[in-house]
């Protein structure tokens, strides 16, 4: 069972996700907010939280900072961000703050189902339709904390380890890599592990950003 946190200042968002959420016999609503510090406020109630739907845009604590502390706080979350087309540089500090990816507001239930199962196992949600977008914002930012351009193999990855990095920045799951790399699960995640110790990284978001800022062509 997959326990969901809704977190979202639009009453008719929050209600149409519970509807939506509902439907899905592996997932539980366990609460619903209005903004970030409520939503940190709920888990430190000890309730089980596996998943957090956290809204970009809210007054008092938006998901920006809501998913910082969060995350800082109970790091085995998955935070994954409702969003719109127009909301790229915030996405962006969300996923340096630790969001697992996102989800746009208009998608299809089944996509959102999908969505929360996929960040819930620990993988990265980067749709590809605005992914060059947020490049743009990655690269003028002066606060990343990702390695400075330069090309992969002077990291010391392989041309294996680079390849799943790439795959990893398109939002494929462990499963999919293997499958599109005609590799094993556990192949895959021992790259995984490779390729954070590599480039000094934290997790799957992080290695994400780094790929992105990379075919950005900018340094540091």
């Amino acid at each position: 069972m997959i326990h969901v946190l809704i977190t979202d200042d639009d009453p008719f968002i929050r209600e149409s996700l519970q509807l939506i959420i509902g439907l899905d016999e592996n997932m539980k609503v366990v609460g619903t907010c209005m903004h970030g510090d409520e939503a940190l406020a709920f888990i430190q109630n000890g309730v089980q939280v596996d998943v957090v739907l956290m809204d970009i845009r809210m007054p008092i604590c938006d998901g920006v900072q809501g998913t910082l502390k969060i995350k800082q706080a109970y790091p085995d979350i998955a935070v994954l961000i409702l969003t719109t087309f127009d909301d790229d540089e915030f996405i962006v500090q969300a996923l340096r703050n630790g969001a697992s990816g996102y989800l746009l507001k208009n998608i299809s239930p089944d996509r959102i189902i999908q969505g929360i199962k996929t960040v819930e196992q620990g993988n990265l949600l980067i749709h590809a339709d605005i992914a060059k977008k947020l490049t743009t914002f990655i690269s003028a930012s002066s606060s990343s904390n990702v390695p400075a351009a330069k090309p992969l193999s002077e990291y010391g990855l392989t041309a294996s380890e680079q390849a799943v990095v790439a795959k990893i920045a398109e939002g494929l799951s462990n499963k999919e890599i293997a499958q599109e790399l005609f590799l094993s699960e556990g192949t895959v995640k021992n790259y995984i592990t490779e390729i954070l110790s590599k480039l000094n990284l934290r997790d799957r978001t992080q290695i994400a950003i780094f790929y992105l800022k990379k075919q950005s062509g900018t340094g540091s």
